[in-house]
């Protein structure tokens, strides 16, 4: 990486760990940097290895080879890796806050082939207390010298990356998605009454139809559908961990009428309650 290229003191880490004692083998981290104040751009640059650069403050651009000049800002992540020639770095007479994490192993293509990461893309991760606090661990435990916190520094470096990427990739569908937790919840913590959507609708300030909508998306079944097959799991607890009868166990999930409980549980789990019970 680049040393000198700021007007502030650097701090700089390679790792003095042989990674033959690292347990971590898949992913390793080489090391790390931060350069405040960079002011420095780099034309045509070369690596040898994988590289997450994060800026915290500043901006200027990244380009990878003759693509697109993208702009980067507080709260952008691009990477750097080999093969390539990146033209990078703050605005003329400007400069950017980075840090930057070098790292090799076979979780790299993992992340590019599962998380959805365009490698030649800056991505608008945003800036939190928690992320700045992940890095000064990874920092620290960089520094330690001892095998099992460069481990630790290398899983901590792939968590803030998942939540980067959570970040970066949340659209308005996935936020209206999170609204559906605690409705969620709510179900779940009253699997011992009868099924009555209007009252769940009712508590959260939202139509029945909505809420049956918005239960289908975020399980793949509809709402009554779902709420059986909550109560049929709770029942298969209870058959297992109690003395209770079939007709008790019924009453307690909500069911007035045992026959038909028996005909749910046999249709969700493929034996009758007894059966089940009898068996476990």
């Amino acid at each position: 990486m680049d040393y000198m290229i700021s007007p502030q003191p650097l701090r700089t880490i390679d790792c003095k760990v042989d990674s033959s004692k690292l347990y971590v083998q898949s992913l390793r981290i080489t090391n790390v940097g931060h350069l405040p104040g960079r002011t420095m751009i780099r034309q045509q640059a070369t690596f040898s290895k994988w590289a997450i650069v994060y800026i915290t403050g500043g901006k200027g651009s990244y380009q990878v080879n003759d693509g697109v000049r993208q702009p980067v800002e507080q709260g952008s992540l691009f990477w750097f890796y080999p093969g390539a020639e990146f033209h990078y770095g703050p605005d003329r007479n400007g400069y950017w806050d980075e840090f930057y994490f070098t790292i090799e192993g076979t979780r790299i293509q993992e992340w590019i082939d599962h998380w959805g990461i365009k490698r030649d893309k800056v991505l608008k991760v945003g800036t939190d207390d928690a992320q700045y606090n992940k890095i000064e661990r990874i920092f620290l435990l960089m520094e330690s010298g001892v095998p099992a916190s460069i481990d630790r520094a290398s899983l901590l470096l792939e968590s803030m990356l998942y939540e980067f990427i959570l970040n970066a990739n949340e659209q308005p569908e996935s936020n209206r998605m999170h609204k559906m937790i605690p409705i969620m919840d709510d179900i779940s913590n009253f699997l011992n009454e009868p099924i009555d959507a209007d009252k769940i609708a009712k508590r959260h300030h939202i139509s029945v139809s909505t809420l049956r909508r918005n239960v289908s998306e975020y399980t793949g079944y509809p709402f009554n559908e779902y709420v059986h097959r909550l109560k049929i799991a709770e029942a298969k607890n209870i058959l297992i961990n109690s003395e209770l009868s079939i007709k008790e166990i019924a009453h307690q999930l909500g069911y007035t009428d045992v026959f038909y409980f028996s005909r749910l549980f046999k249709q969700y789990v493929g034996v009758a309650p007894n059966t089940y019970r009898k068996h476990m």
